[in-house]
């Protein structure tokens, strides 16, 4: 934002005009003010957002719109500006904002350490604004704290790709020492692979991109070969990032006894009749993952501070925003693309 546009009081913002198919133009950008924050809140001006699949699945109309005319984008890094006063975050903070914007914290859910199943949470850039503009604004509740030593444009992606990868991991149960399977290699999975390494897994990409495979394999990766090929050696585990239903049944089948399947999305295409025998007897679980927990994310951005993660990205400029998630739906995006005003 230039100057001129901060004393004004506008900002540049990207919002979903109507979901549909990228070719359609479902984004369009647009002038306006500022946003003012609610009690609670902070206002951060926007230094990066990652651009992820699910602001994908929002603009294209997957997911069912839950705000007209959102402002997507939820994996936001910036600069407190002004807003709650807090001991948490004050002016000139760098600032995370995540996909979890607001949980009723009175559920069963939330009371138990599951509030990520609260029946009343609300999401960035799609129940609210999100960080495909040059201001957002966040609960200073749900704001995170970022480790140092991070680029904004390597910290964005940790924002979502990294914590929902770390959840994924979680709800995988990979054993000490086990063998990960990974299906699709965007920006979670990278991240998620990196955890995985080092924590002493043996990992296993299965992915279309060639590029994708290529950059497993530099990351430590112990194979890396197409979606639908079998892994060299059975699985303890395995994580689905892709959002395509037809990769369950040769993930169930790459497991081994007793091992859990966990799928990463929060779309997928249609499943295919699973065979009991085949894919789900002896023991295979398969699992859902739905969204993350605050406490995951501190977790992994405390992991983060002291594991370095090697974060590959492709910078856009905001007024590319539709470029970029254009970029992602036709699988020309290797690890995370990235929006910098």
């Amino acid at each position: 934002m230039n100057r001129a546009g901060e004393r004004a009081g506008t900002m540049r913002a990207w919002r979903v005009r109507e979901p549909g198919p990228m070719s359609t133009g479902p984004l369009v950008e647009c002038s306006e003010p500022v946003p003012r924050p609610a009690a609670g809140e902070l206002l951060v001006r926007v230094r990066a957002c990652g651009v992820c699949r699910t602001d994908l699945h929002v603009a294209e109309g997957d997911l069912p719109v839950h705000r007209s005319g959102v402002v997507p984008g939820h994996e936001v890094v910036g600069e407190v500006l002004a807003g709650s006063r807090s001991d948490r975050f004050v002016p000139g903070d760098r600032v995370g904002i995540a996909w979890i914007r607001g949980t009723c914290g009175t559920c069963r859910y939330c009371t138990s350490g599951a509030e990520n199943l609260c029946p009343g949470s609300t999401y960035t850039g799609w129940d609210a604004d999100g960080g495909y503009a040059e201001f957002a604004t966040v609960d200073a509740a749900y704001a995170h704290r970022l480790p140092g030593g991070y680029s904004d444009v390597e910290l964005a992606p940790l924002l979502c790709a990294g914590i929902i990868g770390y959840r994924a991991l979680r709800r995988a149960d990979v054993p000490a020492g086990g063998r990960l399977g990974i299906y699709g290699f965007g920006a979670s999975a990278h991240l998620a692979a990196q955890a995985a390494l080092a924590r002493g897994a043996t990992v296993h990409v299965m992915t279309r991109s060639a590029t994708a495979r290529d950059l497993a394999l530099g990351l430590g990766a112990a194979s890396a070969q197409g979606t639908t090929e079998a892994p060299p050696e059975p699985l303890d585990s395995a994580i689905l990032f892709a959002p395509v239903g037809t990769l369950v049944p040769p993930a169930l089948e790459a497991l081994d006894r007793g091992g859990t399947l966990a799928i990463a999305g929060i779309h997928l295409s249609d499943v295919p009749t699973l065979d009991y025998q085949r894919h789900l007897f002896l023991e295979r679980d398969l699992r859902s993952v739905t969204a993350n927990t605050r406490a995951d994310a501190a977790e992994f951005l405390d992991l983060a501070a002291t594991h370095r993660f090697r974060v590959h990205t492709t910078s856009y400029p905001l007024s590319e925003a539709d470029t970029a998630l254009a970029d992602l739906a036709h699988g020309r995006v290797t690890g995370a693309a990235v929006l910098v005003p």
